[in-house]
């Protein structure tokens, strides 16, 4: 989990400031729509405890104010958000199965209404430094066919746990993590330290698939996997491997057609290491190409502008915040609302994460168990026999998961740095705008504009609230249409890795059928797959210009009408879809081109 100096965290990051801004690549819009509704709810937290996600009273759009201007403009949009939650490790399971007020605790996390809604959860695949022992589910002598491959260890507290989470919140999305791969895989035959051998790669990756298998089959399916837990660091005393990014290039090679094989839906990140590396997921996922989704980050080094370095390099992978623990260390919860809510709130997502996600969901008065050295750790909840204590990571999370659904969308909003009120604003899919704010200096006035109009509102220093109205525009449901493969030149058009990231570009590959093979011709005149549409990229009508997939806005650059020939004719520029170079290679990129009838522009579209 964490690396070397990992309890010095604040120490080292709390004087940061978020200063990153990610560039929005949609069409630009004048401006915002109409207001559709005159109040806006508003849950607030001090730093005195005093509130905590507690309900104000409403402001009025129309009431003016003072101070600075959060203008919020929902035509200018991001990336899409998964979930936001924590990690039921060994540990966390264990605390919350054994506390007397169970129930209570799971729907104070999971339940949508009368909790704070926890959308996402990353699992660890083994023992890490919070669990009881050390395991895999394949110890003892080598194994290589896996036979005795078993995941029973978790299901007398940790399988429960995750499925009444998932029946609390349905659109709860898990991800799977390992610390250390069976210690009969390792140059060291031991769980701690070493690395893989390269002998085992084909191995390791049926052991991640067997997982994926064994969760699914006990009604958890997994919908993301990462392949090592933190692969630039070797822990001394608790399961852990390195591994380097041709390492991972090697054996996210190996377990995506696996996965497919399969039938699994699980979409791989690769990293899942600190902000201080930039380096390592650019070469993943230059390396692993369509078979990654993406990276994954944790908080422990550099701070959330490393996550906009990657994506503005590859703006067709995704973004996932992973892992921060919060610490006991002489800091207050004040200091923690403040330090994690800028930092992860705010700075992870405005600089494209489509999750947050802290560490242990819950640890004891002694914070552990634990066999690593974070001994002054702290979980989402603290559980003390009949006691419970919802920390700092609770209230930072619920003020995004009560109100964020999966499947909103970032959008625009103006930033302010430290000593501001930083903010992040999402449109949600039924159109409801969030907007999440935190102060970083005393009481300060500010406005909030929206479509034209604005209220005012006096936030507490280092307080945090969110605040919702409905709006417009909402995402769903989309427009109906005719919806199957569209292909050319005998192969089909496909969302390259099955990834949702704005940016990300089709590709031509073998048809499968699969849902990233799926397109709708919606009646607004968009191609719609998995709630993207095709967008000719920066609006542009140069012979070439990339064709990318985006929120869908319905812009004249996303909107295609059946031509002559089978042709796909773009109404922003009057060209055509085009498989580039006639390419019939798998991965064979689409562009925009002038309309020319050749086979490379004839395309078979559903009926």
């Amino acid at each position: 989990m964490l690396s070397k100096s990992s309890t010095k965290r604040r120490s080292r990051l709390s004087g940061l400031t978020v200063v990153a801004v990610a560039v929005a690549a949609t069409l630009a819009v004048p401006a915002p729509p109409a207001m559709a509704a005159t109040t806006a709810n508003v849950w607030l937290t001090t730093p005195d405890r005093a509130n905590l996600l507690r309900q104000q009273g409403s402001v009025s759009f129309g009431s003016g104010g003072s101070g600075s201007v959060i203008t919020v403009n929902p035509n200018t949009t991001y990336q899409s958000m998964v979930g936001f939650g924590a990690s039921f490790t060994d540990a966390a399971a264990w605390n919350i199965n054994n506390s007397p007020r169970r129930d209570e605790i799971m729907n104070a996390l999971f339940n949508p209404g009368s909790g704070v809604g926890l959308s996402f959860l990353r699992q660890p695949i083994g023992a890490t430094d919070f669990s009881r022992s050390f395991y895999t589910y394949d110890d003892g002598a080598a194994d290589p066919s896996l036979s005795r491959f078993s995941v029973a260890h978790d299901n007398a507290y940790i399988l429960p746990l995750v499925k009444q989470a998932k029946a609390l919140n349905p659109k709860l999305a898990v991800m799977g993590t390992p610390w250390s791969a069976p210690a009969w895989m390792k140059n060291t035959n031991n769980l701690v330290g070493g690395s893989l051998n390269d002998s085992q790669v084909g191995t390791y990756a049926d052991y991640l698939v067997k997982f994926a298998q064994a969760y699914g089959s006990a009604g958890v399916p997994i919908d993301y996997l990462s392949v090592q837990n933190e692969p630039n660091f070797s822990p001394p005393a608790y399961p852990g491997m390195k591994m380097t990014s041709g390492q991972q290039v090697n054996i996210i090679n190996n377990l995506a057609p696996k996965l497919r094989s399969a039938g699994l839906p699980a979409k791989i990140l690769g990293y899942d290491h600190n902000w201080d590396d930039t380096a390592f997921p650019q070469q993943v996922n230059s390396g692993a190409g369509n078979n990654v989704a993406g990276s994954a980050w944790h908080c422990y080094g550099g701070n959330p502008s490393g996550q906009s370095t990657v994506h503005n390099a590859q703006p067709g992978k995704d973004i996932f915040f992973t892992e921060c623990s919060g610490t006991e260390s002489g800091n207050t919860f004040a200091d923690s609302l403040r330090w994690q809510g800028t930092n992860l709130a705010i700075g992870a997502t405005r600089n494209w994460a489509r999750t947050v996600t802290t560490w242990n969901m819950a640890l004891d008065a002694g914070h552990g168990p634990v066999i690593g050295s974070c001994t002054n750790c702290t979980g989402v909840v603290t559980t003390n026999g009949s006691n419970v204590t919802y920390n700092a990571e609770y209230y930072v999370l619920g003020h995004l998961s009560k109100f964020v659904q999966p499947g909103a969308v970032r959008i625009d909003s103006t930033g302010y740095g430290d000593g501001g009120v930083q903010n992040v604003a999402f449109r949600n899919p039924d159109g409801t705008i969030v907007l999440v704010a935190l102060n970083t200096g005393g009481t300060q006035n500010f406005q909030v504009s929206y479509g034209g109009q604005s209220f005012g509102y006096s936030l507490p220093g280092g307080a945090m609230a969110t605040f919702t109205w409905p709006g417009t525009g909402g995402t769903t449901p989309p427009p109906t249409g005719r919806t199957g493969a569209i292909s050319a030149l005998g192969k089909c058009l496909d969302v390259t890795g099955g990834s949702t990231a704005n940016g990300n570009r089709p590709q031509q590959w073998d048809c499968t059928s699969g849902p990233n093979q799926q397109w709708t011709l919606a009646s607004d005149g968009t191609v719609r797959g998995l709630g993207k549409c095709l967008d000719v990229t920066g609006n542009g009508t140069a012979d070439g210009t990339a064709v990318q997939l985006w929120d869908c806005f319905g812009g004249g650059n996303q909107r295609w009408t059946p031509g002559a020939n089978g042709s796909l004719v773009n109404a922003g520029s009057g060209k055509c879809l085009d498989v580039t170079g006639g390419g019939t290679a798998n991965g064979t990129q689409v562009q925009l081109w002038t309309c020319t009838g050749g086979p490379n522009q004839r395309w078979t579209v559903p009926a």
